[in-house]
């Protein structure tokens, strides 16, 4: 074994195994902390809020995660988890792409903390087993997170030769793709806090938009995967014109590599999903399961396929603005969530009836 990856291997495990020790004493004090309490299924306004910042928290990182990546700062700091060994590291609020990144590790921080909090609270307080088990399962998934933000770091000066890239770079591309499965997980949990879903009365058959739902998440998490592949790719521009592909206007590339099939993919998906969510919505529209929330939620989602697909022919037209690129990320993150929370909402009733059989 190369003993650059050996020093890399074990510098890993020294870092993952003190996180892990971090964490359970901050789960320990939590839980001393916290006052005795009984489970209950009612709701719980204090927890169902904290869960709500919680989720609004997870946008701000996502934006700042955002915003590192298109500011090309991923590697401002060659360490993890301090910066430059610190946690207030020389230049950091002077110099823009240290702020970028040490601001993104703080925020990850902070989420991961409210993370862990929500669970210890819904496992104290909450009777609903599927609910505190989805609870650990986000906490898993924000460690998971972090650890491989971690070894987008540490392992970025280890190149893969046959596909043209850095270890490092695979890892950020899961990087970004784990960020979405834990905004859905987020929502999920946070949504099954609130009052709508704990008083609820069932509203009649919503397979159709159960189906519906499900078809528009999974397209829209193979569009961020590949979104994910063209950033670290930097395959942003290997179309440098819209809505055509060419100066000639024809619809397909005159030639073809890796970045350009990556690039073209993306916005065969856009065109897709385009049509799927617009579909979605006017399922949400016309079906009377729909509750008034879901439908103000599929105005909502068509608004945001429309900023998103006008931030995407901006960073063509401004050769990729940062502000456009970070805007497109968040824009798409949301598009996930809205989609993700109305399908989530349109399972309320069989996923209670479930829970109480």
């Amino acid at each position: 074994m190369n003993v650059s990856i050996e020093y890399y291997l074990t510098k890993l495990f020294a870092e993952i195994t003190t996180a892990i020790v971090s964490v359970g004493v901050l789960v320990y004090c939590i839980c001393w902390f916290l006052p005795k309490s009984v489970r209950t299924p009612t709701y719980k306004p204090t927890l169902a809020w904290f869960a709500a910042v919680g989720t609004l928290w997870v946008f701000v990182l996502v934006t700042l995660g955002a915003f590192t990546t298109s500011i090309g700062a991923g590697m401002a700091f060659p360490d993890w988890p301090l910066s430059n060994g610190s946690l207030n590291p020389n230049g950091w609020l002077t110099e823009a792409d240290k702020f970028a990144e040490h601001s993104h590790r703080l925020s990850a921080s902070v989420m991961s903390t409210v993370t862990i909090i929500l669970a210890v609270w819904l496992w104290r307080t909450e009777t609903r087993s599927w609910l505190r088990r989805l609870a650990w399962f986000a906490v898993g998934l924000v460690l998971t997170q972090a650890v491989v933000g971690g070894l987008r770091v540490l392992l970025d000066s280890l190149q893969i030769e046959t596909v043209d890239t850095s270890l490092g770079r695979l890892f950020a591309m899961l990087h970004a793709c784990l960020a979405q499965l834990f905004v859905c997980t987020l929502i999920a949990v946070t949504t099954a806090c609130s009052r709508p879903w704990i008083e609820g009365r069932p509203r009649g058959d919503a397979g159709i938009l159960r189906r519906t739902g499900l078809v528009c998440c999974a397209l829209l998490f193979t569009q961020l995967a590949i979104a994910a592949i063209m950033r670290h790719s930097f395959a942003g521009l290997a179309i440098p014109y819209f809505p055509y592909a060419t100066a000639s206007r024809e619809l397909l590339p005159a030639a073809w590599n890796f970045r350009i099939g990556i690039h073209f993919a993306h916005r065969v998906m856009a065109a897709v999903l385009a049509v799927a969510l617009v579909w979605f919505a006017v399922r949400l529209w016309t079906c009377r399961a729909a509750s008034l929330a879901m439908r103000c939620g599929a105005s909502m989602l068509v608004s945001l396929l429309g900023l998103q697909i006008l931030l995407g022919a901006q960073i063509i037209w401004t050769s990729r603005n940062q502000i456009m690129t970070t805007g497109h990320v968040l824009v798409g993150a949301l598009t996930l969530a809205t989609t993700f929370a109305l399908t989530w909402l349109a399972h309320r009733d069989a996923i209670e009836a479930k829970a109480a059989t």
